[in-house]
């Protein structure tokens, strides 16, 4: 694979993953009566935090696999499901899987951005899985540092978004978010297939081969 479409298969899933469109209605309601300067900080804390968390996982994937005995192949179909069902949610134009109540929010008051908004919102386990496969695929340093940087102009991006929040949602209003949001879910579930049948057909290739030994 050569570097321009890696990195655009990067972008385009790491952005849908993080998914910082959907993400602005519950930032804005958990902030509801925060200044923009607490909002700020708030933001630029999450985002650097999942960009940390996503890199040390894109990083220590193989060694993890090693050291639970996980192969590659099954935990692209695992990746696959988990990726397909965030897609499909967002094929629903269903902002995220993250329902807070009011007592919930005043909890998460004093310190958001670790939890919920970077884990499991901008950092969930569709993106970890997500980096671990790629950096499995990346197999030169030219890949690898492709995959890295495309990470870091995600969560830059993200932090645009959600910092310019209160203006977007006006921009786009409600229907355009949720049109964005389907189109980004319906790319996303396409690259779910491709990564499920990526490691489903190394598998099912040994089974026939090892029924005809």
């Amino acid at each position: 694979m050569d570097i321009f479409s890696f990195a655009l298969l990067c972008f385009t899933s790491f952005f849908t993953l993080t998914n910082p469109l959907g993400t602005m209605p519950v930032f804005l309601t958990m902030t509801n009566g925060l200044d923009d300067k607490e909002r700020h900080h708030i933001v630029r804390r999450a985002t650097i935090i999942s960009f940390v968390i996503l890199l040390a996982f894109t990083f220590c994937g193989q060694f993890l696999f090693k050291f639970f005995g996980i192969s590659t192949n099954g935990f692209r179909i695992a990746a696959g499901i988990i990726i397909l069902k965030i897609g499909y949610d967002m094929l629903l134009a269903r902002y995220t899987n993250t329902k807070l109540k009011d007592e919930e929010i005043k909890t998460y008051a004093d310190d958001i951005s670790v939890t919920p908004l970077s884990i499991p919102m901008l950092c969930g386990p569709g993106a970890i899985a997500n980096g671990i496969i790629l950096m499995d695929d990346a197999t030169n340093w030219e890949l690898k540092v492709t995959l890295v940087v495309v990470i870091a102009i995600v969560y830059v991006l993200t932090y645009l978004i959600l910092r310019l929040s209160t203006r977007l949602v006006d921009l786009i209003g409600e229907t355009g978010n949720n049109v964005m949001m389907r189109l980004m879910g319906l790319i996303l579930m396409v690259i779910a297939v491709e990564c499920f049948v990526g490691g489903m057909k190394p598998i099912l290739v040994d089974i026939i081969a090892n029924a005809r030994a």
